[in-house]
């Protein structure tokens, strides 16, 4: 009999919980061996906090480790099972084609994270293809997780990169034809998504369902485990978590590019780094990916997407969350339809956070007022090629000559803010009023604020982030010319991305515009 599954803390230091609870959600599987195993990157920062076994921290044992060639002691590698809706269409048994959930470690925080392998070879899920992993997306992935990682967003992160010795082929993307192959461990809180649930689902097999609701509660939600109802109680938990997830991608520009139902944690984490970008100007259209076609995961329609993948989720759930169908529907849709309630909520103390604003008094009026105040600014930079993050760094600046300036006139750092504007005309004169008003710049002061909340503003825009063109230079080098030292120079800059010391000046500003027209992302698979 399998032990119950809040036991995962203590020893061992290598543990199996989910192919010891959840048979039938997974295949036994091992990984490829590859001919020449590289080590090309090592996160040596997050192996230290992972807390692992000696045996994989040393050079020659951990390399085979992360190449796929040798499986540590006490791993039980499996390739797990789930559904997913991609771009709309619902493929029933998806699953890791080309990946492999090695084991799991207990952190030292006391957090049970998973180990996984990326590019570790073809399984029985595999959908065509090789079931390997190309150099450069592997290499993609590391930057902007880790980006993510340093902007304070939960994300799946990258443990190490090795490169295989072989060739991979491909006949798409920025990067074409004979490709250096390579492996990516990748480290997440759990890799259970909502398609894992819509395959469970699918088994007609109440008791597996239940059992994963149980599992996914003492990962990711251990409060919620005495919930009357245990389903209910998950659905939430996973609503709020990603209204806060997708709140925060929109406050730093971030396009997923593609968030189909299997790409959606139910830890809350940002996974899968293929067609990802961060948006230059701001534009709510912005569509970075060669396969969106009509914009369905455009940056803009994210926080659609989510409560439409959430709602998948519940529908998934409907068996276990009453035994009374139509009470099951209700539930199931009263979150559904709480979530844009949920999502303004989160995005607001975001941009508040960007705006410099304090709370303020939690009434109707100051919760609206602000809104409308957040909107303004977006609207100001829509059509007028503005940079996103530019202008976010640029009112920081503003706000902060505000402050030492105690409220006297401090038009320098606006006129540089409103610089950014291609239209001479078309500078929010007007919200810059009103944003020093609600700041009690220069005015009767509000009890609650009196001037900027420059703490806030400068955790909340970053002066750096990965840009497009410095992106795709690193991983062309990297790939085309073995060379890693713009890779390892971005990755550094990237790792600070609040900093504002001089040498990072050349890593601030968009491409020019010809090199940047007609920019597109692709899946790297």
């Amino acid at each position: 009999m399998p032990s119950p599954i809040n036991t995962f803390t203590g020893s061992p230091a290598v543990q199996n919980t989910y192919a010891r609870d959840l048979e039938g959600l997974f295949v036994p599987w091992q990984p490829a061996v590859v001919p020449k195993p590289e080590l090309v990157f090592f996160n040596q920062a997050l192996a230290d906090h992972l807390n692992l076994p000696a045996t994989w921290m040393q050079p020659d044992s951990g390399l085979l480790v992360w190449a796929g060639n040798r499986v540590p002691e006490g791993a039980n590698p499996i390739a797990q099972a789930y559904a997913g809706h991609q771009f709309g269409g619902y493929s029933p048994r998806l699953g890791d084609g080309r990946a492999l959930l090695l084991a799991e470690v207990m952190n030292r925080d006391g957090q049970l994270v998973d180990i996984a392998l990326k590019g570790s070879g073809r399984t029985p899920f595999s959908r065509g293809g090789d079931g390997k992993a190309a150099l450069g997306p592997m290499l993609r992935e590391v930057l902007i997780s880790e980006a993510l990682h340093a902007l304070g967003v939960p994300t799946t992160r990258a443990l190490a990169v090795v490169g295989t010795g072989e060739t991979v082929w491909r006949d798409s993307g920025a990067q074409q034809g004979a490709l250096p192959g390579a492996v990516l461990t990748r480290v997440a809180a759990s890799h259970l998504r909502v398609g894992t649930f819509q395959y469970a689902a699918s088994q007609d097999n109440p008791a597996l369902l239940r059992r994963l609701v149980a599992y996914a509660l003492q990962r990711h939600y251990p409060a919620l485990q005495g919930a009357a109802n245990p389903a209910l109680a998950l659905l939430q938990a996973v609503a709020e978590r990603q209204a806060a997830l997708i709140a925060q991608w929109m406050g730093l520009g971030f396009i997923h590019g593609v968030m189909n139902t299997d790409n959606m944690t139910i830890s809350g984490e940002t996974i899968d780094y293929g067609p990802c970008a961060f948006m230059d100007r701001f534009d709510p259209d912005c569509v970075f990916s060669s396969i969106d076609h009509h914009g369905r995961y455009a940056y803009g329609n994210q926080p659609a997407i989510a409560r439409w993948n959430l709602a998948r989720l519940a529908e998934a759930l409907l068996t276990v969350l009453d035994d009374e169908p139509q009470r099951a529907v209700d539930l199931a849709t009263q979150v559904i339809n709480d979530f844009p309630q949920r999502y303004e909520a989160q995005w607001l103390a975001v941009m508040r956070h960007k705006l410099g604003l304090v709370a303020g008094p939690a009434h109707a009026d100051a919760h609206a007022g602000d809104l409308q105040l957040a909107h303004g600014f977006l609207s100001a930079l829509q059509g007028q090629s503005v940079d996103f993050t530019l202008a976010f760094s640029g009112l920081t600046d503003a706000a902060e000559a505000l402050a030492a300036a105690g409220g006297a006139a401090a038009q320098g750092p606006v006129f540089s803010l409103q610089s950014l504007w291609a239209d001479p005309a078309a500078p929010p004169t007007d919200w810059l009023l009103r944003w020093q008003q609600r700041l009690g710049v220069g005015h009767s002061v509000p009890a609650f604020q009196r001037g900027p909340d420059m703490a806030a503003m400068r955790r909340a825009n970053p002066t750096v982030i990965p840009r497009n063109h410095q992106v795709e230079a690193a991983l062309t080098a990297a790939s085309a010319q073995a060379d890693l030292t713009l890779f390892h120079e971005l990755l550094a800059v990237l790792q600070r991305p609040f900093a504002n010391a001089l040498e990072l000046e050349p890593y601030r500003h968009p491409a020019p515009a010809a090199q940047g027209a007609g920019y597109q992302t692709f899946c790297g698979t």
